[in-house]
């Protein structure tokens, strides 16, 4: 039925919209029901930060959107390509509502944005660190990923080099997201030095 009067079409978004949050609600529940916090806690990705059973409530945007990336990243390592498409959209958009990030919350968003194929994204998010920190090890991982997944071969040995540069230097920086990504350290590293020999 075509809804001509205001009353009509405030009727039609009414139920449009409890639809949406409805949906939402259906998204989030295995993740923050009041079951999530006895369940056992799965086991986390070496790429994720640690993350806390708490209620949604208490959780801060940046909680939520860390909660999510460990979510994303223990289903990329298991090859769980439904709970992917179902939760990296959600996670990308926790993160971008959780700004301003710190360092490691973009290069979560930049990991995310890569995974989801947003590969010129992930390049902004990687260069968002860089303008921070020039030679975080990181930023020019990710950034080095994207330039040679867009095809830009010198620009992505240009930042893997010198992420083989910095690297001795930068990880007796002893930075919390080089503590919390340290098992990544090694593959970057294969990765740079396949790419720059």
């Amino acid at each position: 039925m075509k809804a001509d009067t205001p009353d009509q079409r405030r009727l039609v978004w009414g139920v449009v919209g409890l639809g949406l949050i409805a949906t939402i609600l259906f998204l989030a529940w295995p993740i923050y029901g009041p079951d999530s916090g006895s369940a056992p806690e799965r086991a986390l990705s070496p790429l994720t930060t640690g993350a806390s059973s708490v209620d949604l409530s208490s959780m801060t945007p940046r909680e939520a959107a860390d909660r999510l990336f460990n979510r994303v990243m223990v289903a990329v390592e298991q090859d769980d390509s439904t709970e992917v498409v179902q939760f990296l959209p959600m996670a990308m958009r926790a993160y971008e509502l959780a700004e301003p990030l710190d360092l490691d919350g973009k290069f979560h968003l930049a990991v995310l944005r890569m995974e989801g194929a947003l590969t010129q994204e992930g390049l902004v998010a990687a260069q968002d660190i860089l303008a921070i920190d020039p030679d975080h090890l990181l930023g020019l991982a990710v950034a080095a990923d994207a330039l040679l997944a867009l095809g830009d071969t010198t620009g992505a040995q240009i930042h893997y080099s010198r992420w083989l540069e910095v690297y001795s230097e930068e990880v007796a920086r002893g930075l919390p997201e080089y503590q919390n990504h340290e098992q990544m350290l090694p593959e970057m590293e294969a990765r740079a030095r396949a790419q720059t020999n």
